[in-house]
């Protein structure tokens, strides 16, 4: 990998992502993503030998509660309530400019 990053690099990682940055955006993403490639670069001189990969640094255990039925509401009092109903069903305005 190069030393430096150079703004042509990043002109042309752009090209590639079909993005369009002025000159400014240029200086200043050159800029950044030098600093993160050089941080990445320190990262991949340590030496982890003999450490485990860890994907989350906390255990994590699943918190859902059992899917066990309850109680449900009466569908007559329910649609009762609704604006608007029709064959046990909730009646709903067109969608799309579909005719009724």
């Amino acid at each position: 990998m190069p030393d430096s990053l150079t703004r042509d690099d990043v002109a042309h990682v752009a090209r590639l992502a079909r993005l369009t940055l002025t000159e400014g955006e240029l200086d200043l993403f050159t800029s950044q993503l030098a600093k993160i490639l050089a941080h990445a670069n320190q990262m991949a001189t340590l030496d982890l030998e003999g450490i485990e990969p860890t994907p989350h640094p906390y255990p994590l255990s699943n918190v859902m509660r059992d899917d066990e039925p309850g109680p449900t509401l009466d569908r007559d009092e329910v649609l009762a309530q609704a604006p608007s109903a029709q064959d046990g069903m909730f009646r709903v305005p067109p969608v799309l400019g579909e005719e009724p």
